[in-house]
C-alpha cells in the first residue's frame, strides 16, 4: 500500500480508524499561541481535551515562547510528526524566523527541536517570516518533506521545502521552492493531500484577492503544478489555514479553513477535491480553534489521549468493536488466574489464502483496551514439522497458586500441534510433533484443524476437540501434549456443522458451539447444541443460531468463536470474527481472510437455551 500522505500504513487499515484528533491553537494573545488537542467520533462534532488548555508548554518548545499553525502527520513507522510556526504575533507578523519540529510514538509524550532558518543558513539577512510548516512523506525520496512559506524583503511569500533528517530534528540541504504560482504572487498556508496518484495542494493567496486555491502535480518536487484558477472557499469571509482530512469509512474528504476574523472554521465536504459542499450546519465545537489540522486515529490512540488529558464532559464514544486493531480471526479467549488479565489468541489474518505463519496474543484488564503482546509462536522459527497455515489456536491454563502452565494448541499445515509456556504471553515451546496428524477412523473428508481444549469441571478430565467437516474428540493424557488414541471418537452433529468447535459448561449443561457455512460467506454464523456429557450426544434446539449477520448494520460473516465467563459470575461473552467493516461485503472471497475480532454479551433463557446474540459495534 502506498505510503504517501493521505494513504495508509501497511499495519493499519481503513477499518481501524474510528475517531479524529484536531490539533490547533486558539488566538493571538501569547497565552493562546500554544498547541491544543480536541477529539471527535465522527469528524463533525469536536470536544476539547484538557479543558481547552495547552497540551504542550510553548515556552519549553519554542524560541519565541509561542507556537501557531500546528500540523500533525502519522508517519510510516507509526511515529507521529508535528510541526508548527515558532512565533509570537505581538512582536509583529514579520518577526519570526523559525519552526518547531516535534515527534511522538504515542501522541502523549513529545520531543521537540527548533529550526531557525536565519541562524541555520547563510544569506538570510533579508528573511522576514517563516510560516505554517507541514510535513508529507515523499515515498520516492523515502524521507519526510517539510514545506512552509517564507518571505524575503521586497518579494512575495513562496512555499519552500526541505527534507527532515532521520531523527526529525533538523533539515537536510538548502530550502528550495516547492510551489510558485504562475502569477508569481504570494501564497501561504500550503496543505497537501495525496489521492489517486496525484498531489493536491491547497493554499491561500495572500494580499491579492485572499482565498483558498488548489494546484495539482504527479511529481511532488518537480515544480510542475497545474493550477485550478478558482477560489474554493464557500464564504465571503476572510479565510486562511486550509486543512484536508479523509472521513473514516467513506471516500469523501473534508476541506476546512479558518475564518479568522469570525473566530470559527468552515467545513466543506468533497469526493473529488474539486467540488465542495458546505457542512457547517452539522459541525459543532466546544472551543474556538485557529489554524490547525485533523488526523484520523484508532480507538487505542483515542483511549491514550483521554487517559492523559481526560474525557471531555459531553464526548461520547461507544464503538468498542472490533476489539483488536488489524486483521485477525478465529479468536480464543482466556482469563488467566496467574495475571488476573484477559487474553485473546487469534489467527493472524490479512494474508492471501489464509497463508499466515505466526501467532500473536493480546491482553486486557477491562475487555475494551487490548495490548499487543507480540508474536508468541512463529512456525518458521519455532516449529520444525510445519511452516505454513497458522490457524485457529486454543489455550488452557493448568495449575494453582503461583505455579501455572499454559498449553497452546494450534493448527499448522492442516495438522494440530501443541506448545507449552509458563506464562500466558509465552515464550511457548513446541512439543516437536503434531498431536493430531490424521483423520479419525471412518472419516473420509475434512481437515484436521480448529482445535478446542476443555477441562470438564465434573470429572476434571481434559479433552481436545477438532475438525473441519467432522467434530472429533479425544481425552488428553496427563502430560497435556498427547492424546489417548483409544478415546478418539466423532460426535454426530447435523448438516450445518462446518468447523470451529467450542465447548463450555454452565449449570450442568455442556454447550457445543460450531460455525456454519464458509468463512468467505456473509452467512457464516455460529450454531449450538447441548449435552449432559462432554462426549455428547447433542440435543440441537430448533432455533440454534448463536450469532449471525446483521445486514442493517453492515455486519457480515460472524463466526468461529470462543466464549468467556467472567470469573465468579454468571456473565458471559462471545468472542468471534466478522468481515471487516464497512467494506468486507464488497470484497468477495478476500473478506474471508481479512477478518476482524469482536466481542459481545451472550445471555441465556430460563431453560438454559442461548438467546441469539445481536452483533454490535
Amino acid at each position: 500500500m502506498s505510503s504517501f500522505a493521505g494513504e495508509l500504513l501497511p499495519a493499519l487499515q481503513p477499518k481501524d480508524f474510528v475517531a479524529y484528533l484536531f490539533v490547533y491553537f486558539t488566538g493571538n494573545a501569547k497565552a493562546d499561541e500554544s498547541i491544543h488537542f480536541a477529539v471527535s467520533s465522527n469528524g463533525y462534532n469536536y470536544y476539547a481535551l484538557n479543558n481547552n488548555q495547552p497540551v504542550l508548554n510553548s515556552a519549553a518548545i519554542s524560541e519565541t515562547g509561542g507556537v501557531r499553525d500546528p500540523h500533525i502527520l502519522r508517519g510510516e513507522d507509526g511515529t507521529f510528526y508535528m510541526v508548527a510556526t515558532d512565533m509570537v504575533c505581538a512582536k509583529g507578523w514579520d518577526s519570526n524566523r523559525a519552526m518547531v519540529l516535534l515527534k511522538s510514538d504515542n501522541l502523549v509524550n513529545w520531543k521537540s527541536t527548533v529550526i531557525n532558518i536565519q541562524k541555520k543558513y547563510a544569506g538570510q539577512e533579508n528573511l522576514k517570516r517563516v510560516w505554517a510548516p507541514q510535513t508529507i512523506y515523499d515515498a520516492n525520496a523515502k524521507k519526510y518533506l517539510i514545506y512552509w512559506s517564507m518571505q524575503y524583503s521586497g518579494g512575495p511569500d513562496v512555499i519552500y521545502y526541505a527534507y527532515a533528517n532521520k531523527d526529525f530534528t533538523d533539515l537536510e540541504g538548502e530550502p528550495k521552492p516547492l510551489f510558485v504560482p504562475a502569477d508569481k504572487k504570494s501564497c501561504i498556508d500550503g496543505d497537501i493531500v495525496y489521492k489517486d496518484s496525484t498531489f493536491y495542494l491547497f493554499y491561500k493567496t495572500e494580499g491579492h484577492g485572499n482565498g483558498i486555491k488548489r494546484a495539482t502535480t504527479k511529481d511532488l518536487t518537480s515544480g510542475k503544478w497545474e493550477e485550478y484558477d478558482k477560489y474554493l472557499q464557500q464564504t465571503p469571509e476572510a479565510v486562511e489555514g486550509a486543512g484536508t482530512f479523509k472521513l473514516n469509512n467513506t471516500n469523501d474528504y473534508v476541506l476546512m479553513y479558518d475564518m479568522y476574523m469570525k473566530g470559527k472554521y468552515q467545513f466543506t465536504r468533497s469526493s473529488d477535491l474539486t467540488n465542495f459542499t458546505v457542512i457547517d450546519q452539522d459541525v459543532t465545537m466546544d472551543f474556538h480553534p485557529r489554524h490547525g489540522t485533523v488526523m484520523p486515529i484508532t480507538r487505542q490512540e483515542l483511549n491514550a489521549l483521554i487517559a492523559k488529558w481526560g474525557r471531555p464532559a459531553n464526548f461520547t464514544f461507544t464503538q468498542n468493536n472490533p476489539v483488536l486493531t488489524g486483521y485477525f480471526a478465529d479468536p480464543e479467549v482466556l482469563y488467566a488466574k496467574k495475571t488476573g488479565k484477559y487474553y485473546i489468541y487469534p489467527t493472524s489474518d490479512g494474508f492471501d489464502g489464509w497463508s499466515g505463519t505466526y501467532f500473536k496474543t493480546f491482553s486486557s484488564s477491562d475487555l475494551k483496551n487490548w495490548k499487543d503482546e507480540g508474536v508468541i509462536l512463529d512456525l518458521k522459527k519455532d516449529v520444525s514439522w510445519a511452516n505454513r497455515n497458522a490457524w485457529a489456536p486454543c489455550i488452557i491454563e493448568m495449575g494453582k497458586g503461583k505455579k501455572y502452565r499454559y498449553y497452546y494448541y494450534f493448527t499448522a499445515a492442516q495438522k494440530i500441534g501443541v506448545a507449552v509456556a509458563d506464562n500466558p504471553t509465552g515464550p511457548f515451546k513446541d512439543s516437536g510433533k503434531p498431536i493430531v496428524a490424521e483423520r479419525p477412523a471412518g472419516v473420509r473428508g475434512g481437515q484436521e484443524i480448529d482445535p478446542d481444549v476443555f477441562q470438564d469441571p465434573v470429572s476434571k478430565k481434559c479433552y481436545l476437540y477438532w475438525g473441519n467437516g467432522y467434530m472429533a474428540v479425544a481425552e488428553l493424557n496427563k502430560d497435556m501434549v498427547s492424546i489417548k488414541k483409544e478415546t478418539i471418537k466423532t460426535i454426530k452433529v447435523d448438516r450445518t456443522f462446518r468447523e470451529g468447535t467450542y465447548v463450555f459448561y454452565r449449570k450442568g449443561t455442556y454447550y457445543f458451539l460450531w460455525s456454519d457455512d464458509d468463512t468467505r460467506s456473509p452467512n457464516y454464523k455460529v450454531r449450538y447444541g447441548m449435552s449432559k456429557s462432554p462426549l455428547g450426544p447433542l440435543d440441537i434446539p430448533a432455533n440454534n443460531i448463536v450469532i449471525a449477520k446483521a445486514p442493517e448494520k453492515g455486519i457480515y460473516g460472524t463466526g468461529h468463536n470462543s466464549v468467556l465467563q467472567i470469573p465468579g459470575k454468571d456473565e458471559w461473552y462471545i468472542v468471534y470474527h466478522r468481515f471487516p467493516y464497512p467494506d468486507g461485503i464488497k470484497m468477495g472471497d478476500p473478506a474471508g481472510f481479512h477478518r476482524e475480532v469482536c466481542l459481545d454479551k451472550m445471555e441465556f433463557n430460563e431453560d438454559g437455551t442461548i438467546k441469539q446474540v445481536t452483533p454490535t459495534f
